[in-house]
């Protein structure tokens, strides 16, 4: 097994020697002394999907570095650009992928091309189809019931998600040198290897091993289980703050759609009465704010935080995928040990030709476990960045929320504020002291002042005493009241 993981150019020597090739070097143990039958099994094995993950193993093995900056890579994909393209049949969107490389695999520096998204879609199916023991960052959906596919909203989303999907690719140790990822950035065309790939992989499709989902595993890990037990848990919680926020989202648009009818009937107001034309025009000024401040929240909700949510809720069912193939493949181990094992028991009682089985088993076991402790060795090393990358992401998107709901709300309270204060001076109550509550923290035994609550002598003379007010509380009906009533007198 360590052998296999270390020297991944084993792997290739047992394909050399299938094709009559010898290198004393680097031959496997499971090369020598194999006839063509049994030479044959262990290929066909090798050869589905997730035999090349014991080769690429090597590359996992200690090559996370958590640390890296940008000057360590040497794979940078850019989406931008999203195009309409109208035809007689079909319209469809496609959007510009550039590509800059150092790596001696590629020809140029540099590459642009155009992709739709299905070719997307055929990428990733591709990664997850020869890398099915790694964690393929999941697509943004392919629509959405909120937004028309044409919409410039729906556009922007869908690029950022792309672009976020390449990103990812192209940040992982072993995804970024998949072959299908190079021909996705370079190829001007990518319909004729689209055709090319899929006929190759029903031919392949046909000889793999199935096993029976029925079949319970007997060994697994308790480390593989409590794995599946959080992503089904965090699967949970997300999906649930998903429903959440869009009945919120929907609950505030409406509630946009309703104060943008407030503010008009303020303006028509303040035309009508010349006198009150100033706080009343106050009053419609703080009401579109207030509905502008909310429209910004919703729009960061809809464009940032929603998608957030469901991508990693998607990048959840990405996980149980793995996971299920990785069972799969200890499955099929333990499977074989258990056919070997009844081989043998069967040649200790009849010795007969049966027992030429048993080496072919043993190879068959050997294979097994090496291509399971291999997706074991994938499953850590890709769960273990993407919890680095979730942490990251959750403590960037909350501090962001965060932060958007500070500014609106400080825009808000701003509005208001200036409001009251345009109220407070059209009613002559300007008395060098804001009276307004959230500036009454002083408190009056400190000070010596009186309490607004108390009766004042003035307030008595014109009428005796009026309900009491709280602390700070600004009536400016009261002054109103009070300077009626002054005219009152003043006239009789």
């Amino acid at each position: 097994m360590a052998d296999i993981l270390e020297t991944p150019t084993s792997v290739i020597a047992v394909e050399n020697h299938e094709n009559g090739e010898e290198n004393g070097k680097d031959v496997h143990p499971l090369a020598a002394a194999m006839d063509d039958e049994e030479e044959e099994i262990i290929s066909t094995i090798l050869a589905s999907p997730g035999g090349d993950s014991i080769a690429s193993t090597k590359a996992l093995i200690g090559s996370y570095n958590f640390e890296d900056d940008d000057d360590a890579r040497d794979l940078f994909i850019k989406v931008d650009d999203p195009m309409r393209h109208t035809g007689k049949m079909e319209s469809f969107v496609s959007y510009r992928v550039t590509t800059k490389t150092t790596r001696s695999s590629f020809d140029n520096p540099e590459y642009s091309v155009r992709r739709r998204y299905q070719d997307f879609l055929w990428l990733r199916q591709k990664l997850a189809e020869v890398q099915p023991t790694h964690l393929v960052p999941p697509l943004p959906e392919k629509q959405s019931m909120r937004l028309d596919r044409f919409a410039p909203e729906f556009l922007a989303a869908r690029r950022r998600a792309l672009h976020k999907f390449l990103e990812r690719i192209s940040e992982h140790p072993v995804l970024s040198f998949n072959e299908n990822l190079q021909v996705f950035v370079t190829a001007k065309e990518l319909t004729a290897h689209r055709r090319q790939s899929m006929s190759l992989m029903s031919r392949m499709g046909s000889s793999l091993r199935t096993t029976t989902t029925a079949a319970l595993l007997r060994n697994r890990s308790p480390e593989f289980t409590v794995m599946g037990e959080y992503v089904q848990m965090l699967g949970e919680k997300l999906g649930s703050i998903e429903r959440i926020s869009l009945r919120i989202l929907q609950e505030s648009k409406d509630y946009v759609s309703e104060l943008k009818t407030y503010s008009p009937a303020f303006r028509l107001w303040s035309n009508s009465e010349t006198e009150l034309t100033t706080p009343l025009s106050k009053m419609a000024d703080g009401v579109e704010i207030c509905t502008q401040s909310i429209e910004d929240q919703n729009t960061y909700q809809e464009t940032d935080f929603l998608p957030f949510v469901k991508e990693y809720s998607l990048y959840t069912e990405s996980i149980k995928t793995v996971l299920k193939k990785r069972d799969q493949f200890q499955m099929e181990h333990e499977l074989a040990v258990e056919e070997l094992n009844k081989k043998k028991n069967e040649r200790e009682q009849i010795h007969s030709k049966r027992r030429q089985l048993i080496p072919k088993l043993q190879k068959e076991v050997e294979v097994f476990s090496d291509r399971a402790e291999c997706a074991n060795a994938d499953l850590k090393a890709d769960m273990e960045r993407w919890h680095h990358n979730r942490r990251k992401d959750m403590k960037d998107m909350l501090s962001g929320m965060a932060y958007q709901q500070i500014m609106s709300n400080t825009g808000i309270l701003q509005a208001w504020e200036d409001v009251i204060s345009s109220l407070r001076d059209e009613a002559g109550f300007l008395h060098g002291e804001d009276p307004s509550p959230m500036h009454s923290t002083t408190d009056p035994s400190l000070t010596g002042a009186t309490s607004p609550t108390l009766t004042s002598s003035s307030g008595a003379e014109r009428g005796g005493a009026k309900n009491s007010k709280p602390e700070g509380f600004l009536d400016i009906n009261n002054g109103l009241e009070d300077e009626d009533e002054e005219e009152e007198l003043n006239a009789s």
